[in-house]
């Protein structure tokens, strides 16, 4: 299992736009193949700023969403609301304390 962490910054005026649309997806992203866990995080100091953090259980899987139709209307509505370009990580998860 392996875990992506997804940044992106959004103008002030489209974050509700954003939180709204991801209210409206998020159970089908979750209920993707492979995907066992997903969160939304927003920065403390930085308003503007989200992070996506999704554990899945092959990198396949993940590559399967980035091909889907789903991910492609996710990502042609989100990309027209940034305020600069998103990153993202893939990373293993070594420990994890539950």
């Amino acid at each position: 299992m392996f875990v992506r962490i997804v940044k992106m910054s959004f103008h002030e005026e489209n974050i509700p736009a954003f939180l709204e649309n991801f209210d409206l997806i998020k159970e089908k992203i979750r209920n993707a193949p492979g995907n066992r866990y997903l969160e939304l995080y927003q920065d403390k100091n930085n308003p503007e700023i989200f992070f996506t953090y999704s554990f899945w259980e092959t990198e396949a899987d993940l590559e399967n969403y980035r091909k889907s139709a789903l991910f492609d209307d996710v990502w042609n509505f989100t990309k027209k609301l940034f305020n600069g370009k998103p990153e993202a990580w893939s990373v293993d998860k070594l420990i994890s304390l539950p």
